[in-house]
């Protein structure tokens, strides 16, 4: 399949879907900050991402060899907290559309992923870093906190105390103790970030594309939850994906020539 860019602000954030991987660029020289109208920009594109089936899985990355440096602080300077209250709002929306696409999503972080940025790569459901890139949560030193997710996504995977360490410090990480403290999944030279990313997203394309969803949703919305109620939550997403073509396929494939030769069809 050819190379075709999604209908968006190109100025910001563009969808760009080759063989059947979509990848997010973040494209706002020269640090990708996101203003508000790269974050209605990149809503917009993940929301087309979730939606269009020649999309097997997601990578973000940004352009001009940096990831991102958040959000645009000129444009929040001048704000109220009335106003704060609608722009945090949007900008949490952003992210969760992002956060919410129901396929595999990776973050090939280069350069820095700081603020903003570092809240977005932990949208991803894999983060693959550059060996000489930063990421980080500085918004203690302009005297406010991470206001896109990062204080509850941060939490939830690293833990409450290295959590509060980062966000209390502000400190930016190099990649090794990133990896190291499970912030991010692999650590590559810089020049093959985007195509190990490529790599891990590739390995979806052709696959059970509800199972994975499916598989997503169980992971997420039960890991928010008690135990009891994630048993119920993968019980019921278990149970419904045994009225899909693919399950049919998948089982009649394993038992008629062994595992890993199904030909899925997302349906």
């Amino acid at each position: 399949m050819g190379l075709t860019t999604a209908n968006l602000d190109v100025r910001a954030v563009r969808l760009e879907v080759s063989d059947g991987i979509g990848t997010l660029v973040l494209s706002r020289p020269p640090v990708n900050a996101l203003d508000t109208a790269a974050q209605r920009a990149l809503r917009r594109a993940a929301e087309e991402a979730a939606e269009r089936p020649d999309v097997s899985a997601v990578i973000l990355h940004g352009d001009a060899g940096r990831f991102s440096a958040g959000a645009d602080i000129r444009e929040m300077a001048g704000m109220s907290a009335a106003d704060m209250t609608v722009w945090a709002g949007q900008l949490q929306g952003a992210f969760s559309a992002v956060a919410d696409i129901p396929k595999p999503v990776v973050a090939a972080v280069n350069g820095y992923a700081l603020g903003g940025g570092c809240e977005l790569a932990l949208t991803a459901d894999r983060r693959i870093m550059a060996d000489d890139a930063r990421i980080g949560l500085p918004e203690i030193t302009l005297g406010v906190i991470p206001g896109a997710g990062g204080t509850q996504r941060l939490t939830r995977l690293v833990g409450p105390a290295r959590a509060k360490e980062i966000i209390f410090t502000g400190r930016a990480l190099d990649a090794a103790e990133a990896l190291a403290i499970g912030l991010v999944d692999q650590v590559v030279p810089a020049e093959r970030v985007l195509q190990e990313a490529r790599a891990w997203a590739t390995r979806f394309v052709g696959g059970p594309a509800l199972a994975l969803r499916a598989a997503k949703q169980a992971v997420d919305l039960g890991g928010g939850t008690d135990l009891r109620s994630g048993l119920e939550i993968e019980r019921a997403l278990f149970a419904g994906l045994f009225g899909t073509e693919d399950r049919l396929e998948g089982m009649r494939s394993f038992v008629a020539e062994g595992p890993g030769n199904a030909r899925f069809t997302g349906r």
